[in-house]
């Protein structure tokens, strides 16, 4: 069975129409914590060349125990900064069987320039940490403000799972040219950042 939009076939048989545009997910850069610095930045490499940039981190882990694992972005200037509005919500899951769904205002942005939550409390436990992506769109241009969405999995400090999503934007019309990650306190002790290009 086909899929037909406006007089064209979009899919035929569960394959996508040689005819359709299709984003190339681009590999750019990858940056690894080994628990010498605070920060993992990506301070270049983010340009007018992608509508979409992707950053996916896997296993970040704190060097201490209960810390947030944060976000900031570069609007031009040197530092990240940049002015945001954000919303922030979780589901979480205890091994005790607790469980909550709610929104934290706590950790969302109504026009603020410090850093953003995307995990809260993350164990330092040596098989704990936070994995997930964050969702960049259209950060060089300089009409429309930056809109970003970002989903995690932490393993907390009181053994809970902590299923985050956070979304936002950057309130500029300065391109956003860097993307900084990091925890509330203390070094990344181990992780991986690799960021993508979506055409």
């Amino acid at each position: 069975m086909a899929l037909i939009s406006n007089g064209t076939t979009m899919f035929d048989a569960g394959a996508l129409d040689s005819s359709i545009t299709k984003g190339a997910m681009t590999f750019i850069s990858k940056l690894t914590g080994d628990g010498s610095t605070t920060t993992l930045t990506f301070a270049s490499g983010i340009t007018s060349t992608y509508k979409e940039y992707v950053f996916i981190f896997t296993n970040i882990h704190p060097q201490t125990d209960d810390k947030n694992f944060t976000v900031n972005f570069r609007d031009g200037g040197t530092n990240y900064d940049a002015m945001k509005t954000t919303s922030y919500f979780h589901a979480v899951h205890g091994e005790d069987d607790s469980t909550s769904l709610a929104y934290i205002t706590g950790h969302d942005t109504a026009q603020g320039t410090g850093a953003q939550i995307i995990a809260e409390g993350i164990s330092n436990d040596a098989d704990h940490g936070v994995s997930g992506i964050l969702h960049l769109y259209a950060p060089s241009s300089t009409t429309f403000v930056k809109q970003f969405m970002c989903r995690s999995q932490a393993t907390r400090h009181s053994d809970i799972a902590s299923d985050v999503h956070v979304g936002g934007y950057c309130n500029v019309t300065a391109a956003i040219t860097g993307v900084q990650f990091a925890m509330s306190s203390g070094n990344i002790d181990a992780g991986v950042i690799s960021m993508y290009g979506i055409a």
